[in-house]
């Protein structure tokens, strides 16, 4: 089984969770594979750029991958899986299920619509400690994405915050209702989850059978 991780929007794999998952990983002697999504041209990110990003990484041999992913990172891993039976698992934090219906309408209708007209939008990155212009290529790209059913039964675990006001909760409820093989742990936490890594762990390792 090899393990892949996917960071979430405007992040990077030296995020807290990234570099808090491969250091566990590590002590079981098992690598986890965490790419960086950005690849040096956030300005251009898009979902489907994303997911022929991580299909290139699967292994030729057909070797079985697990998954795991953060916010856009797992809605990007969730998709990946639908086609492609060579993913067994997948472990889905704070999943951004919905997410344009989320985000878009807390920005302002000018900016919006400044977004929409001038190309580029203003994006608070994590790693770079600094905004950058996103194209608005990333909207139209990710709309294909929102209505699409997810109907295959890979077995699945979901961790995510009650307190989560980026992506209410209500999304993983909604998602993991409607399929049995999903399985949803609710944690007192919020979006980030950063302080709950050590429970989020413990389910990952058991869930994996680590």
């Amino acid at each position: 089984m090899r393990f892949i991780y996917l960071h979430g929007f405007a992040s990077s794999p030296e995020s807290a969770k990234a570099v808090y998952l491969q250091k566990a990983f590590a002590r079981l002697n098992v690598s986890l594979t965490i790419p960086d999504l950005n690849q040096d041209d956030f300005n251009h990110l898009t979902i489907s750029r994303q997911i022929s990003q991580v299909a290139a990484l699967l292994p030729l041999d057909g070797t079985p991958v697990t998954l795991i992913g953060s916010s856009l990172g797992a809605f990007t891993a969730a998709h990946l899986a639908q086609n492609n039976p060579q993913i067994k698992r997948l472990v889905l934090l704070a999943p951004a299920f919905g997410f344009l219906g989320h985000w878009l309408p807390k920005l302002e209708a000018e900016q919006l619509n400044q977004w929409r007209s001038q190309g580029y939008l203003e994006i608070y990155h994590y790693r770079e400690q600094r905004t950058l212009p996103l194209h608005y290529q990333f909207v139209e790209d990710a709309r294909q994405y929102e209505g699409l059913q997810l109907g295959r039964q890979v077995p699945t675990l979901i961790l995510h915050g009650c307190d989560d006001e980026v992506i209410p909760i209500i999304a993983s409820r909604d998602y993991a209702s409607k399929r049995p093989w999903v399985q949803l742990v609710e944690l007192e936490s919020e979006h980030g989850l950063r302080d709950v890594m050590g429970l989020i762990w413990a389910a990952v390792r058991k869930f994996c059978d680590l």
